[in-house]
């Protein structure tokens, strides 16, 4: 099965159409207003829009009252809703309604992937970032060795935190993720914008990767 892409903090028209055409799976769009990646309702239905179907649109979320995001699901036609706070799995599942979530792990160690495996069994898939203070993506890579062998593999992990194309590559070889995350991977000059020859390179590695892994798993049966 090959890597599932998604490409985060979307803000420009033109970004999201280039991420469209070059492959991306998913792409986010943050509700976070202390992110420099925020989007404003209206904002964001105007990117929604120009999504095909076959690309989920992701919202991101810290500690939001559920009430707020179930509207922005309604409105904005979201595909998956992602809670990068302090969610509980009781708040997560209100907010997200019956629309699928994603719960975003802060790691500081292996036992937070342990722990959040177990909390978070209703969470379709749990996406793994590097631990701060503050919430969102940290643009930072955390210790893939905290991920054991078992959960190498897993239907349920996306990887996240410090990747970039020249890095993806052996993320996906190293933890073999359902799905990869980037942001300030692919940024511009600024945090409101993303390079598109980044994009495409990081697309490009993550192609190469799956290939390589296809072979060696063809190797292997042999």
């Amino acid at each position: 099965m090959r890597t599932r892409i998604k490409f985060c903090g979307m803000v420009r028209p033109v970004d999201v159409d280039t991420a469209v055409t070059i492959g991306a799976d998913a792409l986010g769009f943050v509700f976070y207003p202390k992110s420099p990646r925020y989007l404003g309702r209206d904002e964001a239905l105007r990117l929604r829009r120009r999504l095909p179907s076959y690309v989920a649109a992701v919202g991101l979320f810290v500690d939001a009252p559920a009430v707020e995001v179930q509207a922005a699901v309604e409105a904005l036609g979201l595909d998956v809703v992602q809670f990068h706070g302090d969610e509980s799995p009781g708040q997560c599942a209100a907010g997200a309604g019956g629309v699928p979530f994603w719960r975003a792990v802060r790691m500081r160690d292996r036992g937070d992937l342990l722990e959040s495996a177990r909390l978070f069994g209703a969470a379709e898939a749990l996406l793994l970032d590097s631990y701060s203070a503050a919430y969102g993506g940290t643009g930072k890579r955390f210790d893939w060795s905290w991920i054991d062998a078992q959960q190498r593999g897993g239907a349920r992990l996306i990887l996240s935190g410090g990747l970039d194309a020249e890095s993806v590559g052996e993320a996906i070889l190293s933890v073999a993720p359902v799905g990869v995350d980037v942001s300030s991977g692919i940024q511009g000059t600024d945090p409101r914008t993303k390079e598109s020859a980044k994009m495409e390179r990081f697309v490009a590695a993550v192609i190469e990767a799956d290939a390589r892994r296809a072979i060696a798993g063809s190797e292997t049966k042999r």
